[in-house]
């Protein structure tokens, strides 16, 4: 029952707008799908192709900025010992029960004061570390990085930063991974916030290049099925090639604790 409707978009994807209303409902992939592909891609709406690439940008980027920052502030949160840690850890947490979009707003103000506004920065900088991301890996630094370990490591003489490269972010592998791979499925995900600070339709990101198929007066429905069915391909072949990784992560998480 949940993988019928991912398989019920490439049926349509591969067909033509008329099998939305067809009764009984086909259920065997058509022939039309390098067409409907061809029509996605020239579309002078969507700027489909420019929505992909700058997703993935994005994606990347943020993903590979939140595993960084959240990593070393969950070791620094597990393992070190510095004045105020407690209060400014639970003011991290804090910032988890705030809803998102109280936040857009005054946001949206920042990023007009930033003259940031229609540029991917606005969409990139205030996703690069997250308090969930911090959360995460301060829970499990705890409990998978010894801190015999790493007082040996001081005895031989790293440093704070060598300790956390050489000997904190091999054990918290696990962790980044997931939490890499949930970052980057949020992010490529995301429509709110794109929506509010990206108004130039020549550069969307995929999200927003969806929603300008489904904007008109008429709604190609194999075109919309079609760029649905090609966005959600990347995530697909995420979950097919790490989604062994993600489970045995968040299974190693629950045994520790």
């Amino acid at each position: 029952m949940s993988i019928f409707p991912i398989y019920w978009m490439f049926v349509v994807a591969t067909r033509s707008s008329d099998a939305m209303g067809q009764i009984p409902p086909p259920l065997t992939p058509g022939g039309n799908l390098p067409g409907n592909i061809e029509r996605l891609f020239a579309n002078p709406d969507a700027y489909f192709l420019t929505g992909m690439l700058n997703s993935a940008f994005v994606a990347g980027t943020v993903t590979v900025s939140v595993v960084l920052f959240s990593s070393l502030a969950g070791f620094a949160f597990a393992k070190l010992r510095f004045k105020g840690s407690n209060a400014l850890l639970l003011v991290i947490i804090a910032t988890m029960m705030v809803p998102t979009q109280l936040g857009v707003i005054p946001l949206y103000m920042l990023m007009t004061q930033l003259d940031w506004n229609d540029r991917l920065a606005a969409v990139i900088v205030p996703a690069l570390v997250t308090g969930f991301g911090v959360f995460l890996m301060r829970q499990y630094a705890s409990q998978a990085v010894s801190t015999e370990l790493i007082e040996a490591a001081r005895v031989d003489g790293c440093s704070t930063l060598r300790i956390y490269w050489s000997v904190v972010l091999p054990a918290l592998r696990p962790a980044a991974a997931v939490l890499g791979l949930l970052t980057f499925m949020t992010m490529w995900n995301d429509f709110l916030w794109p929506y509010a600070v990206l108004n130039d339709p020549e550069n969307p990101t995929v999200q927003l290049s969806l929603r300008a198929l489904s904007n008109g007066y008429y709604n190609d429905m194999s075109q919309v099925f079609t760029g649905t069915a090609i966005a959600t391909l990347p995530l697909l072949i995420v979950f097919l090639v790490f989604g062994r990784q993600i489970i045995g992560g968040i299974m190693e998480g629950a045994v520790k604790a």
